[in-house]
């Protein structure tokens, strides 16, 4: 891999199409395990300096908005409440607008590198409410002026808060004083409006990360109680993410991750990962052990400590493994690029738990009353307690899931009519599509490499051998079709992704349908859910733009991670549930039957175009 120039697998670019496209998928996964993406580093360079500017522009507005804190004196912002608080806003603008996670081409944006506000303050673009036909006021699926007042009305009370100095309230302590409760209330209120109005926005706030504690910071008159509401949200979001590393799901997210990595260079550490490369790519022990020493344990014992000790050196001993985690995962460059969270947390960990250490009189046992404890709690484990139980109804962000291999996911197909680019025609967005993207860049197939390589790469989860294995019985046949990963497409559609397949679900896909008309058997799309935490199935659907769900069934995880990520074994077993009335899947592989051992009861489901309950 150069600086400039990218990692290409071994194959003539101009013969790659030509090639059947399980073989494709084969030989794209297996050049993952020792390249990763195998994009030229200078991608990651942009990033190191974006990660400079985020930190510089931080420093700067704390120190010259903040009366009482001096620009060049640091120290004297150890303690001060209002670092924490105006450093939290700071991040919040960076996400909201676009320019945090799913920026630049390691989040599939080459040109424009940003979709953010681009997208969210134009009209006409796609809005996704998330309860159109529930709540008054929100049906619809299209960009309003209101939306887009809405929205910078959003990034204004954020500005506002960046400039405020401190002010004397009931919750302040020293000569500094404290974001103004008013203004921070006003941002939470607003956020919940839009969230109504548009869940990409919402989402794109990260909301799991900081709503509740912004919250706390406006309407809690003591700042002990400000400090412990954000150690529990703290402490939850770590036990969240380490509680969904559970299952079969993320040795195969760290495989990726560590192949992906810029800045490992060991081919044999690489393929230690996998069981037997290029043949057996299924996880090692030495990929098991990296999982769920380096990555489940770290999250469910350091927070803990950090949270009931009131050890001075163990407290830092823990802050310093925290430190270190983040730095960790900072230095994957993990896709979709979470790289300011990341950030923000290696300055919090030591902020918040050495600054405010609990035996300080900053324990949990410490808060003014035991309501506000109560109200804590529910706020922060309801979304990932909720999401768990109940995936179809809850974002994975929301649920605490990050990055641990099982959220909502798609593969989408596109047959070789130019069907693509009837998204670059039908839709109000400032975008093109991916492939019209590199086309510049690189030329027509290279670029078909990179958007594939994307598809191998969720072939490498469970999820995406699922995904192909329905493709497989729903399309004619494969080498019809350009294969496009799902939030690679998501990204262009409402200008941001993260991993959540529910922005590209079946009413994303009918939306899109209403301003692109595509013909039945153009746009075909394979969609799961995530893995409930009590069951061994994902429940799944087959989209098809101009027909709306054509099918629904399960699937046993354990027979997806049992497979390879080309499925050389044929379909992974499942089960249909329902189908709509007179369609027929266009494929010629027979239906497999799940395993015999499975005593999953299916669900019974309603089709919203059909109405049609089946079992």
């Amino acid at each position: 891999m150069g600086f400039k120039t990218p990692d290409m697998p071994p194959v003539d670019p101009a013969k790659f199409e030509s090639m059947p496209v399980m073989e494709r998928m084969r030989m794209l996964a297996v050049h993952w395990t020792e390249y990763g993406f195998g994009g030229p580093k200078q991608m990651h360079m942009l990033y190191l300096i974006k990660t400079v500017l985020f930190v510089v522009g931080g420093w700067l507005v704390v120190g010259l908005t903040t009366p009482g804190l001096s620009l060049t004196d640091l120290g004297a912002w150890w303690g001060e409440l209002i670092v924490y608080q105006k450093l939290m806003v700071w991040t919040v603008l960076w996400e909201i607008t676009g320019h945090a996670a799913s920026w630049g081409p390691l989040a599939f944006k080459f040109g424009p590198m940003i979709g953010g506000w681009r997208y969210w303050a134009r009209p006409g673009t796609l809005r996704l409410p998330p309860y159109p036909g529930k709540v008054p006021g929100t049906a619809g699926d299209r960009r309003s002026a209101f939306d887009v007042g809405l929205y910078l009305l959003i990034v204004a009370n954020l500005l506002f808060l960046l400039l405020s100095p401190g002010v004397q309230n009931a919750a302040a302590y020293t000569d500094v004083g404290l974001l103004p409760g008013w203004a921070l209330l006003s941002y939470v209120a607003l956020l919940l409006i839009m969230g109504l109005r548009d869940r990409v926005v919402f989402l794109a706030s990260r909301p799991e990360q900081y709503a509740v504690c912004l919250l706390a910071f406006g309407v809690l008159a003591s700042h002990v109680d400000m400090v412990l509401v954000a150690k529990i949200a703290m402490v939850v979001i770590w036990l969240g993410a380490g509680v969904s590393k559970f299952g079969h799901h993320f040795s195969l997210v760290v495989q990726a991750m560590m192949s992906n990595t810029p800045w490992l260079r060991s081919k044999r550490f690489k393929r230690s990962l996998y069981r037997n490369v290029p043949t057996d790519l299924r996880p090692s022990k030495m990929a098991l052990g990296w999982a769920h020493l380096g990555g489940t344990v770290v999250e469910l014992c350091l927070p803990l400590v950090l949270l009931f000790s009131t050890n001075a050196t163990i407290t830092w001993l823990a802050i310093a493994g925290m430190v270190l985690f983040h730095l960790f995962i900072y230095s994957t460059f993990p896709l979709a690029v979470p790289l300011e969270w990341n950030v923000f947390f290696i300055f919090v960990v030591p902020f918040l738990f050495g600054g405010f250490f609990a035996g300080n009189g900053y324990s949990v046992v410490d808060f003014s009353s035991a309501w506000i404890l109560a109200a804590a709690l529910i706020l922060c484990l309801t979304g990932p307690i909720l999401g768990n139980l109940r995936p179809e109804w809850v974002s994975f962000l929301i649920s605490m899931r990050q990055y641990a291999g099982n959220w909502a996911s798609a593969t989408m197909a596109f047959r070789m009519n130019d069907a693509e680019d009837k998204l670059d025609t039908g839709l109000v967005k400032s975008m093109k599509t991916q492939r019209q993207q590199l086309l510049s860049l690189y030329g027509s197939d290279v670029a078909e490499i990179f958007l594939q390589k994307c598809v191998a790469f969720r072939s490498m989860h469970s999820h995406g051998r699922m995904h192909l294995s329905l493709l497989q019985r729903h399309l004619d046949k494969l080498e019809n079709y350009r294969l496009r990963e799902g939030e690679v497409v998501c990204t262009v559609l409402v200008g941001w992704q993260f991993g959540d397949g529910h922005l590209f679900d079946e009413r994303t896909i009918a939306a899109v349908q209403q301003r692109c008309g595509f013909e039945p058997g153009e746009f075909v799309m394979a969609w799961t859910e995530s893995q409930p935490i009590h069951k061994k199935t994902v429940r799944y659907m087959v989209v098809d733009a101009a027909l709306g769900v054509v099918e629904r069934g399960y699937y046993d995880v354990r027979d997806a991670v049992a497979e390879q990520p080309w499925i050389p074994n044929g379909p992974v077993p499942h089960q249909v549930t329902w189908r709509l009335p007179g369609y027929e899947p266009a494929g010629d592989f027979v239906h497999p039957a799940p395993r015999p051992a499975d005593s999953a009861r299916p669900a019974r489901h309603r089709d919203p175009a059909s109405g049609t309950v089946g079992s």
